[in-house]
């Protein structure tokens, strides 16, 4: 009985490893420059041999999830990845509702604008609307950034409760050269100032300014941000890129506090 036991564990444990490498496969595809990745390079990003990448590839293939040039035979996702995408944007999704605010506010700006949620001790752009200037910050939607570093990141951190700190520096994702007490102390100003600016801190050249979005029980829902060149971000344009940033952080939190209170 106890070696039946042991066979089921054994395969449970399988199957979730061959789960888990299957996800960091497709998460391959999101720092993807092209949209397309050979077997070679996969296997370098997951760390895997190829003839494991190659098997694991078939089944996602055969299940839609990727898709393979024949001659080329580079991969890239697979048309199920948008039937599933088409679920999450719904009428009430925040990254389709506060779109045309977005486009506003970089009209007016000129500027990169992106919108962040948070996920555990991540954040991950939902949204982004790209600046019309000729020098701009190209932001991709889908990528995942720590909340220790980036405007966006410290909103999160500023308006949650004080354990998330706490929970932040005693986890692995905070690296030991960062200073807690230094990051304690920008999270108290962001909080009494209303937002947040960084300045080369996660991109040798650009900016950003970031505020919070809140939802109708005052909990901060997503982080709205304003990004560029750095060399733009200074004096009175800070001030009035915040100004005009916190603006349309109240109306997006207007729309969803009055008009889509189920939002959360």
């Amino acid at each position: 009985m106890q070696e039946i036991i042991d066979d089921v564990k054994r395969e449970r444990s399988n199957t979730v490893r061959s789960v888990e490498r299957s996800l960091d496969i497709l998460l391959c595809f999101a720092d993807a420059e092209e949209n397309r990745l050979s077997l070679t390079e996969i296997a370098r990003r997951v760390a895997l041999h190829k003839s494991t990448v190659h098997r694991l590839l078939a089944s996602l293939e055969s299940k839609g999830f990727v898709r393979r040039d024949e001659t080329s035979e580079m991969y890239q996702l697979g048309w199920c990845i948008l039937q599933l995408a088409s679920h999450v944007h719904h009428a009430e999704d925040i990254a389709v509702l506060f779109l045309p605010l977005m486009t506003e506010l970089r009209d007016a700006l000129g500027e990169t604008i992106s919108l962040y949620v948070r996920e555990g001790n991540e954040r991950i752009r939902i949204q982004a609307v790209e600046g019309t200037q000729a020098v701009r910050r190209v932001a991709n939607i889908g990528h995942r950034f720590p909340l220790y570093i980036g405007a966006s990141g410290k909103i999160f951190l500023a308006y949650a409760k004080d354990e998330l700190l706490q929970e932040l520096k005693e986890s692995d994702a905070f690296p030991e050269s960062f200073s807690f007490e230094d990051l304690t102390r920008q999270v108290a100003i962001i909080k009494k100032q209303g937002y947040a600016i960084s300045i080369q801190e996660r991109e040798l050249g650009a900016a950003a300014i970031a505020v919070p979005i809140f939802d109708r029980k005052d909990q901060v829902i997503a982080a709205l941000s304003v990004s560029g060149p750095v060399d733009r971000y200074a004096g009175n344009t800070v001030d009035d890129f915040a100004l005009q940033a916190s603006s349309y952080a109240k109306k997006m939190t207007d729309l969803i506090t009055t008009r889509h209170p189920n939002i959360r």
